[in-house]
């Protein structure tokens, strides 16, 4: 099994550290999302990263990369078992997808006016959702969950984007902390990851 993975993607960074959480075996082959090589744009019709090849099958789509990990080995669960839970957890992956990780390239290279008003929105967003963290060890749940390893990938990021998340969000940066703590993130990240909070 092999993945192709950017150094500092946050869809890639999100996918291995499922593949740590989940202590799968895999050879991952880091590429330089600007210039890909021609084997993988030869996998993929869309040219992008993570992409998974298992033998014969090739998935280059990182929600379905993970699910497909979760479906194929299945302990320990980054999905809940029973189908509403699951649904549950899809939306919330989904809203953080559009509401956040849409915007992450716009906030890094856009113009200056729209950047700071997209970092406005995931600083609000998240210390919205702060109360949240304090209840349970991980996100609204006791077991960590995909939706953990989405929220780590990002939370990360936070300092290189220049968001600050104010006093009222505490509960979500302890639950950072614990996050990054964890030996499953240490190890998913690239060196260049590693920079973005030296």
């Amino acid at each position: 099994m092999t993945l192709y993975s950017g150094t500092d993607c946050p869809l890639s960074h999100r996918t291995r550290m499922a593949l740590a959480e989940k202590n799968i075996s895999v050879e991952i082959v880091y590429v330089d999302r600007n210039n890909l090589p021609e084997d993988l744009i030869d996998l993929n019709p869309y040219h992008n990263v993570p992409v998974l090849v298992d033998r014969d099958l090739v998935l280059y789509n990182d929600h379905i990369i993970m699910e497909y990990l979760d479906e194929r080995y299945p302990h320990p669960p980054l999905m809940p078992v029973d189908p509403v839970s699951r649904a549950r957890t899809r939306l919330t992956l989904y809203r953080i997808d559009r509401d956040w990780f849409s915007v992450l390239a716009d906030i890094e290279y856009g113009e200056r006016d729209q950047a700071d008003r997209l970092r406005g929105i995931v600083r609000d967003g998240l210390t919205v959702i702060a109360p949240i963290f304090s209840k349970k060890p991980f996100f609204m749940s006791d077991e960590i969950t995909l939706t953990d390893c989405y929220l780590a990938a990002l939370l990360w990021r936070l300092p290189k984007l220049g968001i600050e998340l104010p006093a009222q969000a505490g509960p979500i940066m302890k639950y950072a902390k614990r996050m990054f703590a964890r030996q499953s993130f240490r190890s998913s990240l690239t060196s260049v990851e590693r920079e973005l909070q030296a």
